[in-house]
């Protein structure tokens, strides 16, 4: 392990990114990992003298990010998830299978540095429960027995589990080779786009607005409002740009991720809109590490449609639309997935939030004017100039209008994601999918994922609309609804997820670095280790009510509201 590096092999890297500077930060960082399998010091150093960044800086960042290593890792990674999804599906027993056939626990790298294993936070394949990555190749619905074909390579990779009616976002998904430009042609590909550039800018905004969409990543901000304010920033030389959040990273969420792999042209298209809409020059897709499958196809995606005039200059012949997009693959961070946050990873940083205002649409990535819009929401604005803005209209309600994205999994027959009108209750949708197996009952839902909320039996009559959500204080967030069944001790999915947000604080703000690990160690001990003490319970909701309150970003604001609304329903829990 202490063999001197062969920096000869690092040339190719530095080559390919002098002259650029800190914002390619994480690209070359991601390169040259690929080559040792780690970052040594004197690679570290060399990467600072080409893009003149301190080597202070760039060991913070490193450190920042779980997925880039300082100390001697193999290019071989087996990460498997160990949050809720895949641990009530039997995940538990999959590690237990892959530590014994490899000799090796949690985090721990051979002594040839031929394989690390590890157990990580939520993959984005929670439909597919239990799963894993090797490398770059996933595996879902594992079970003990799979593990000998999982680690020769041999098991199959899974592919999308798609329902529900009209398919409008989802359409494509599992019909169409994901790789080729022309079948996507062949389906409706760029139509909407054609149609979007024979209308003025202005024109494609008030349609956005018109629609009713807003944010689907969970801020349900109204996206052609954020159009206007992007486009509507003074001409004063500054750039603008769209960047797509792709840093699907909450327990429960994978909706993004079958977009993106199955259906990747149609975010392209829907960036390019955006694009053509706010005025920007630049597009921005920020990819979780965990995606490396979505990255691929969405880098094919790029190359493709710029090689066919859909990306570049004077696109698709009208003159001064200028636009073309880089994919950025993130390296394990969930807080990225908060908007400054992301500008920061872009920029070649360490991805702490920014205090807002100014905003991002007015000073946004690089401080420049952006547009952040979350994968479904570019492919929902993408479905209305495909199908029309009358027949979108007629789907779903008055203040929901359209189609949504749902991510089902846990205890239900046929988990997936479902694409149905707005106003679909809860429990119908439970029911489209199965509903509870094996002859048991319902014990809870939760909701809107790991910053989401857990509802019981007594409000799955609640209709699927933002209305209904916010009178009902029940987040739709990005679309998750996990089961579980009268069999499942909910303290566990209530320790599952104060870990996740322990682990993923960034540490900027002392509400949330605290609070996480504090509100982690008094679930694990409930849950694992002896029991609940009397005090517990109004320790839990004095921190819940105290990372809400104070912290900096939504991921502390959210920290404890799984584990608040599980105490409310059922405190017994915790007594």
């Amino acid at each position: 392990m202490n063999t001197p590096t062969d920096l000869t092999l690092l040339d190719p890297i530095l080559e390919k990114y002098n002259g650029r500077r800190r914002e390619a930060l994480l690209p070359i960082l991601h390169d040259a990992q690929a080559v040792y399998g780690w970052l040594p010091r004197d690679v570290q150093t060399a990467i600072g003298n080409t893009l003149r960044v301190p080597l202070a800086d760039i060991h913070g960042v490193i450190e920042f990010y779980t997925m880039f290593y300082n100390e001697p890792t193999a290019k071989r990674v087996i990460r498997v998830c160990e949050d809720s999804a895949c641990s009530h599906a039997g995940g538990k027993a999959v590690m237990a299978a892959i530590e014994a056939k490899l000799g090796l626990h949690h985090n721990e790298t051979a002594e040839d540095l031929s394989i690390t294993y590890e157990h990580v936070p939520c993959l984005g394949m929670c439909e597919q429960a239990p799963c894993a990555l090797d490398g770059e190749r996933p595996a879902g619905d594992l079970t003990p027995d799979d593990v000998p074909a999982f680690l020769d390579g041999t098991y199959p990779e899974p592919n999308a589990k798609p329902y529900g009616a009209p398919l409008w976002l989802l359409k494509r998904v599992g019909k169409v080779d994901p790789l080729s430009l022309a079948e996507y042609e062949a389906n409706e590909g760029f139509e909407g786009l054609k149609k979007a550039i024979k209308m003025e800018p202005m024109a494609v905004v008030e349609l956005v607005e018109n629609s009713g969409i807003v944010g689907r990543g969970g801020a349900m901000f109204p996206t052609g409002r954020k159009w206007r304010f992007t486009r509507g920033q003074p001409e004063d030389g500054s750039e603008k740009h769209v960047v797509i959040n792709a840093d699907e990273s909450e327990p429960g969420t994978f909706k993004d991720r079958c977009l993106m792999e199955e259906d990747p042209f149609a975010v392209i298209e829907g960036t390019i809109i955006a694009g053509y809409a706010t005025g920007a020059e630049n597009g921005w897709i920020f990819v979780r590490g965990e995606y490396p499958r979505s990255a691929k196809r969405l880098r094919n995606a790029v190359d493709e449609a710029r090689k066919a005039g859909y990306l570049g200059k004077n696109i698709l012949g009208v003159a001064g639309f200028n636009f073309d997009i880089e994919v950025r693959v993130g390296a394990g961070a969930y807080i990225c997935g908060e908007e400054t946050a992301l500008f920061e990873a872009i920029e070649g940083k360490r991805g702490f939030p920014r205090i807002k205002p100014p905003f991002p649409t007015v000073k946004g990535l690089f401080m420049q004017p952006t547009a952040v819009n979350n994968v479904e929401t570019v492919v929902a604005a993408l479905a209305v100039f495909n199908e029309g803005l009358d027949a979108w209209k007629a789907q779903g309600t008055e203040s929901s209008p359209g189609t949504k994205l749902f991510c089902l999994s846990g205890h239900v027959e046929k988990p997936g994601i479902y694409e149905v009108p707005f106003g679909m209750t809860i429990s119908e949708i439970i029911e489209m999918a199965g509903g509870v197996p094996n002859g048991k009952s319902l014990q809870a839902v939760l909701m809107g994922g790991a910053a989401g909320v857990f509802i019981g039996s007594d409000k799955l009559d609640t209709p699927l609309t933002y209305e209904d959500s916010r009178a009902s204080n029940i987040p739709l967030g990005s679309g998750v609804i996990m089961v579980f069944d009268e069999t499942a001790d909910l303290r566990q999915p209530m320790y599952e997820l104060s870990r996740f947000f322990a682990h993923e604080s960034c540490g900027k703000c002392f509400p949330c670095q605290l609070g996480s690990q504090r509100q982690m160690e008094i679930l694990d001990r409930i849950a694992n280790n002896g029991g609940a003490k009397s005090t517990d319970k109004q320790a839990l909701l004095d921190l819940g009510f105290t990372m809400t309150e104070t912290s900096l970003c939504g991921l502390g604001q959210t920290a404890a509201s799984a584990v608040v609304s599980a105490i409310e329903i059922w405190p017994e829990l915790v007594e």
